[in-house]
């Protein structure tokens, strides 16, 4: 029988996210206390946004935090944007598939 430790990221009492490591674990959970406190700024904002919009567009700043930082600076376009404009929706999927398959195992 093997000893697996794995780390849990949860919010409210709800798992959100299980980790191999710490660092990602840790990483996770600092990408969620941003996109929170993304919510709390955009439902200040004048443009009529459901709960569920905010909420998703918060999660997904958080997420290219580094990259809306970059353009906030001045830079034209953010440095992965070109990474990411190559790769089509579908590897993400299957990318995601194979590490839950992987997780399973």
């Amino acid at each position: 029988m093997a000893v697996v430790v794995k780390y849990v990221v949860e919010r409210n009492g709800v798992e959100r996210m299980t980790f191999t490591t710490k660092k990602e674990a840790d990483a996770y959970d600092k990408m969620l206390d941003i996109a929170e406190s993304l919510e709390l700024m955009l439902e200040k904002v004048d443009v009529p946004l459901s709960e569920q919009q905010i909420e998703s567009l918060a999660l997904e700043i958080a997420k290219s935090k580094d990259d809306f930082m970059s353009v906030l600076k001045g830079a034209k376009e953010p440095a992965t944007a070109k990474a990411v404009s190559k790769n089509k929706k579908s590897d993400n999927v299957a990318s995601i598939d194979d590490n839950n398959a992987k997780q399973a195992s």
